[in-house]
């Protein structure tokens, strides 16, 4: 096996057999991540990709200006709890962002909670998630290791860091309600079915006893459970990422679940305002989303009033009850084709107060509301780092927080285009183009598009992207269907068997850049992660000739079988099944790994674009059998064309997975991967416009 050309795995005689016709899967046997052939055949991968890289002459300048973006201090809003505001940093030059805490009145150094890298100094534990009891006396921590995302969490003092009670394990980014009282508990979820049952549970944390409050028992949903008010705990189950959602509405005291969303094809979100009403951020009825009003007494949908309507041009992406209960207010914020709007109304009457000033075109998110009626959100644009900003009662102006932070230099000018094209049945598909000023026309250029759960593209900040343009790359975004750019009509037009629409979007919007004179195809790469690397290796895959390169980072892959490969399972409301007939026709058009084999008698096999694919073998969300098994199909057909040098690659690693991991790991992986853009797109140091020798 290790004398094959390139690498070209040995292939098998495994197949399925879905509903009507046969699919051969030869490379079955990568599945097996720790057998012993695995092994040698990764191990071959992990030799021919490093001698790959090597030859890439913008690898190590890449990685030194993204850690040089990255190097600053990067909080996260606080969120107040008693006498504390508590919140993430991540300081300049450290691995992983710590737990502190501060105090909410005047102004006092912070004190670390919980710092990951203190517990494991080799950097392979993150803190997935935590959440403050409603004094700020506890608080629940979530920690995974190897990036599996599947962990412990522990309750910890926050005055001391010591642990109080056992701890939990097994849990996956579990909500934590805590419940107010003497004897400190908490409510929480299991997703996996530990002890046979998905749900709700409530938690003492002196002894660990516990009881399952509300079990899950609707196929492939999710469970969720939120606190509200101190007095109200939110049950919810939804039913495919971006689809719909279940809700329930209990008293903390006696939770015996009222309906307040079930069995309506909609996602809605609740929040309790300070005025005691319940206020809900919904798809039902407003594909683009609008917020409701209710009393908790009696939350049925029927009883439900319109606080702030659907806006046809923009999708509404996040909101916060704030204010007092004497003038209670709401602030949204708005997302039109990447660039977020944020506004306050009045939650009484509905009227419009005002537009809050953001500090540029870019991206408001994480917003929390704080005792006192203010709210704390993250800003960040392609250009600028995220920072923390305060929005103080009754204020459209925002100010910095922490308010001792040192104010950043001025960010580098990077001109923002939107441009559109038609797809192939007509729709117009917006784009939005990055450069710098000066970059030149045709010049190497990366299109990224997701198009998946109903996410709409925000532009935030990314120092990869932005250490790109300032090499002289142009960047460019396709809103294809399936996203959430244009509202959840916009996600279903290309969500299961319409997934190939998002396909066509994603070939029309790079046809529109060639034909614009941006880019020629050879200085074209496509680029795209997890449902976005589906994407861009199906594009690909349906049209060879599209672009030269492209960077698939833990893709889906084998759609014949995603349902059996991580949390495939979970995304059947996304893609369909492979056991519905015309969910799998859909399914089997678009598959990268079966055009990747598919064999025409008429002719050779096609000459794909290089592809770069990214595997991490703790993925437990998309699972790096897809990449491992692409990376194979892919070579063989090199093969079968006789060339040779591999037109796939497999960047793998080892204990990391899906999620976050150390910042250093993270630079090293964005730059490798930006660095095989340069080299295949021709852009290369001080020459930023160059065309590559294409054989």
């Amino acid at each position: 096996m290790l004398n094959r050309p390139h690498g070209a795995a040995p292939r098998g005689t495994a197949a399925d057999l879905p509903p009507g016709r046969r699919v051969t899967d030869p490379y079955r046997w990568l599945e097996e991540a720790d057998s012993p052939r695995t092994s040698l055949w990764l191990r071959d991968r992990d030799r021919e990709y490093e001698r790959q890289a090597a030859a890439w002459p913008l690898r190590a300048p890449l990685a030194e200006r993204i850690r040089a973006l990255v190097d600053t201090d990067l909080w996260t809003p606080p969120r107040q709890r008693g006498p504390l505001l508590l919140a993430t940093v991540r300081r300049a030059r450290r691995e992983h962002p710590a737990l502190v805490a501060l105090p909410a009145r005047g102004w006092g150094p912070a004190r670390t909670v919980y710092d990951p890298a203190e517990e494991d100094p080799g950097g392979g534990t993150t803190l997935d998630s935590w959440e403050p009891s409603p004094d700020g006396a506890l608080v629940a921590v979530q920690t995974s290791v190897g990036g599996v995302e599947h962990g412990r969490m522990r309750v910890l003092d926050t005055a001391s860091g010591t642990q109080a009670g056992p701890a939990v394990e097994g849990v996956r980014y579990s909500h934590v309600a805590w419940v107010p009282g003497p004897e400190p508990a908490f409510h929480y979820v299991r997703r996996d079915g530990v002890r046979g049952l998905r749900g709700v549970w409530l938690r003492r944390v002196a002894d660990g006893s516990e009881r399952l409050v509300h079990a899950c028992t609707a196929p492939a949903s999710v469970p969720g459970v939120r606190a509200l008010d101190g007095r109200w705990l939110l049950i919810s189950e939804s039913h495919g990422t971006g689809h719909r959602t279940d809700l329930w509405l209990a008293d903390l005291a006696d939770p015996r679940p009222r309906p307040v969303q079930v069995g309506l094809e909609a996602e809605t979100e609740a929040l309790a305002g300070p005025d005691g009403l319940l206020y809900l951020r919904t798809t039902l009825d407003a594909p683009r989303r609008r917020v409701m009003a209710v009393s908790p007494e009696d939350p049925g949908v029927e009883h439900w009033r319109e606080v702030v309507p659907e806006d046809d041009g923009a999708t509404l992406d996040a909101f916060a009850p704030c204010g007092t209960a004497e003038r209670p207010e709401l602030l949204t914020v708005r997302t039109r084709w990447g660039i977020s709007e944020a506004s306050r109304y009045d939650a009484r009457s509905g009227a419009l107060l005002a537009g809050v000033d953001l500090p540029g075109e870019g991206m408001a998110s994480a917003l929390q509301a704080a005792p006192d009626g203010s709210v704390y959100l993250a800003y960040a644009d392609v250009s600028e780092q995220q920072r923390v900003l305060r929005l103080p009662p009754g204020s459209s102006r925002a100010l910095p927080w922490p308010p001792q932070e040192r104010a950043a230099p001025p960010p580098p000018k990077i001109a923002r285009t939107p441009t559109d094209c038609r797809s192939a049945d007509g729709t117009r598909v917006r784009i939005t183009v990055f450069a710098a000023p000066g970059t030149p026309e045709p010049g190497p250029t990366l299109l990224h598009a997701y198009g998946g759960f109903g996410r709409p593209r925000q532009f935030g900040f990314s120092a990869t992207v932005l250490a790109w343009l300032l090499a002289g790359g142009r960047y460019a975004v396709a809103h294809v269907r399936g996203g959430g750019d244009a509202g959840r009509d916009w996600h279903l037009a290309g969500s299961g068997r319409s997934k190939p629409r998002a396909v066509e979007d994603l070939v029309a919007a790079a046809d529109a850049l060639v034909g614009r004179g941006l880019c020629t195809r050879a200085q074209l790469c496509l680029s795209g992660g997890s449902a976005g690397g589906l994407l861009v290796l199906a594009a690909a895959t349906s049209r060879p000739d599209l672009c030269a390169a492209v960077i698939a980072s833990a893709p889906l892959a084998d759609m014949a079988r995603f349902e059996r490969l991580g949390l495939g399972r979970m995304w059947t409301r996304e893609f369909g099944t492979a056991a519905d007939p015309g969910d799998f026709a859909a399914l089997m058009s678009y598959s990268p790994y079966h055009r990747a084999l598919d064999r025409s008698s008429d002719g050779p096999a096609p000459r794909f674009p290089r592809v770069l694919l990214t595997g991490f073998h703790g993925d437990t969300r998309t699972d790096a059998a897809h990449p491992r098994k692409m990376c194979a199909a892919l070579l063989a057909a090199a093969r079968d064309r006789g060339e040779d040098a591999p037109r796939a690659l497999l960047r793998y690693e080892r204990d990391v997975g899906h999620g976050p991991r150390a910042v250093g790991r993270a630079v090293a992986l964005a730059a490798d991967a930006h660095a095989f853009a340069a080299h295949e797109t021709g852009l290369v140091p001080g020459r930023p416009g160059a065309v590559p020798n294409r054989e």
